[in-house]
């Protein structure tokens, strides 16, 4: 698909809202808008003993809190490894000696150019981090079964969490 005439619409800290002229794959042309996101991570921590560490995070946007894995979104140019890095040390004051990617997801490929890479960390061991101004978090651990029961029953909603949960759980890493 080829793009031309870009507009910038809107421009909030790394995010912006992008319309252009498109060439689809039939040859039609179209005008489409798109939320440009530099992407994100989603750590799956999981302790010694098996428990998945797990923050409880207040989110502003849906006004009520929610059971997320630690994640976060990626700074200007930032390697994506040490971008979960740092969010796992920010989020839950945890470091990894053991990490194993995922693989990737498109979380809202119709509108939202977004990318969010996923991680196994293992091998944890407390360390120092601070979170974002904007964050209010718990941080809580449990273990598969907890997990599971909490995502049929609606008390996770997040579907980068089960997404994560699920590719783990597939990759029989979990």
């Amino acid at each position: 698909m080829n793009t031309k005439n870009n507009k910038t619409l809107c421009q909030w800290k790394c995010f912006s809202v992008e319309q252009a002229e498109h060439t689809l794959p039939d040859g039609r042309e179209v005008e489409f808008t798109t939320v440009k996101h530099p992407g994100a991570v989603i750590i799956l921590p999981i302790t010694n003993d098996g428990k998945l560490v797990m923050v409880n995070q207040y989110r502003p946007a849906i006004q009520k809190w929610i059971l997320e894995f630690p994640a976060g979104t990626l700074e200007d140019q930032e390697n994506i490894l040490e971008c979960a890095k740092r969010e796992l040390a920010e989020e839950v004051q945890l470091q990894a000696s053991d990490w194993q990617s995922l693989g990737e997801l498109l979380p809202v490929p119709g509108f939202c150019d977004e990318v969010q890479y996923l991680y196994l960390a293992q091998g944890l061991s407390d360390c120092v981090g601070e979170l974002d101004d904007d964050e209010v978090i718990e941080v809580t651990s449990l273990t598969i079964a907890e997990f599971e029961e909490k995502v049929a029953t609606n008390q996770i909603q997040d579907a980068k969490t089960i997404a994560t949960f699920f590719k783990a759980r597939m990759m029989s890493l979990i």
